[in-house]
């Protein structure tokens, strides 16, 4: 079996998909997408296409190398997105060919079912509330948003009395079975993120995400010893060597690697056994579109430190059967390869749909740029 075509394009609302064909006819799907860049992403897949064409699809592990290595520009979030996408499709193919679900072929299930958070979130403490109380009634038992602005270096108590009053009408709305997680989307810096998290140490989040930019371990590490809450973080790290200080300098309680961004299926596992020799928990950042999800949902099944999925889209608008959340649990997919059919006349609508996204750009009040 041979790769004999390989086809990248944009989709509603902000993702990019890859459709990879054999020439015995086997169709597998993946979704590089990186926000806010998803001409450059199909530009980029394009690119890796030159190496695959022709190519034995089975061989995923040498593709991956070839794709990452065989580039002397190594890594980033262009190059390893790309890989990503690319990666989950080959898996697709190859758990098709074989008629097993990708898990399978990762050492089988650790878990009988796969729990999942939901978005909830407001602009005033009624909305908040309203939201934590709508996702209970849907069965959910965690939900996350950001209860964060605009920040500066450091910024008074109207800040902190902001973040504790929208933290506090989300954790009075849900009862002690339901979980707050915490998004601050990296936008303090470390002072203010250990003065905010203490502050509302005692409503007892889950975790808090991200607290303050990627980049810098040592201030991650900073702030993990500083608070009680456990810290997480790993959605803008890319494949393993990203990783590796983070979990070496025991910074984070959770890693969040993205299927579309830090390497696709065969990194990403990588990646989660790295973290359980640290007895760190994995829960796979997933904001995108349905192909994402499914591709977070076979990581989630074999992975023993799995802890808890970002619900993402359930692909209502791609696949045929979409992806089902009863009582806050996903069923681990059954169906050969990602486990779900794409809906040819679904994804034409997607298509035709899409008009170009950019990042939104933050500014604070006296002009200067904000974090995202």
């Amino acid at each position: 079996m041979k790769i004999a075509k390989i086809d990248a394009f944009p989709v509603y609302p902000r993702s990019v998909f890859v459709r990879i064909e054999t020439d015995s006819g086997i169709i597998g799907w993946g979704e590089p997408s990186l926000e806010g860049h998803a001409e450059t992403q199909v530009i980029a897949v394009n690119e890796l296409a030159r190496y695959l064409i022709g190519k034995n699809p089975f061989e995923i592990e040498r593709h991956w190398q070839a794709m990452y290595r065989g580039d002397f520009y190594k890594g980033g979030p262009v190059l390893t997105s790309a890989i990503s996408g690319v990666d989950q499709a080959l898996w697709d193919i190859l758990g098709k060919a074989l008629e097993q679900p990708v898990h399978q072929l990762l050492g089988g299930r650790a878990r009988d079912k796969i729990k999942v958070y939901t978005g909830i979130g407001g602009s005033d403490d009624k909305q908040i509330a309203d939201s934590v109380q709508r996702a209970r009634e849907q069965g959910y038992r965690a939900g996350k948003w950001c209860p964060v602005d605009e920040t500066e270096i450091l910024d008074g108590m109207d800040v902190i009395n902001k973040v504790y009053n929208r933290v506090a009408a989300a954790r009075n709305a849900a009862s002690d079975d339901f979980d707050i997680l915490l998004d601050f989307h990296g936008r303090l810096a470390p002072a203010m993120a250990i003065s905010v998290i203490d502050a509302i140490t005692e409503l007892r989040p889950f975790f808090v995400e991200e607290p303050i930019p990627p980049e810098n371990v040592d201030a991650m590490v900073k702030v993990a010893r500083a608070v009680k809450v456990p810290i997480a973080t790993g959605e803008r790290l890319f494949t393993k060597f990203d990783f590796r200080a983070l979990l070496e300098k025991q910074a984070v309680a959770i890693v969040q690697p993205d299927l579309c961004h830090a390497g696709g299926i065969t990194e990403v596992k990588k990646i989660a056994s790295m973290a359980e020799a640290y007895y760190v928990g994995v829960c796979p950042h997933n904001p995108l579109h349905g192909l994402s999800t499914a591709a977070c949902l076979q990581i989630d099944a074999c992975s023993p430190n799995f802890v808890i999925q970002e619900r993402g889209s359930l692909g209502e608008d791609l696949f045929k059967d979409p992806i089902r959340v009863v009582d806050g649990f996903v069923e681990i997919p059954t169906r050969p390869g990602m486990g779900f059919e794409v809906d040819e006349d679904k994804l034409k609508v997607l298509r035709e749909k899409w008009e170009d996204w950019a990042t939104p750009r933050l500014w604070h009040e006296d002009g200067s740029v904000a974090d995202w």
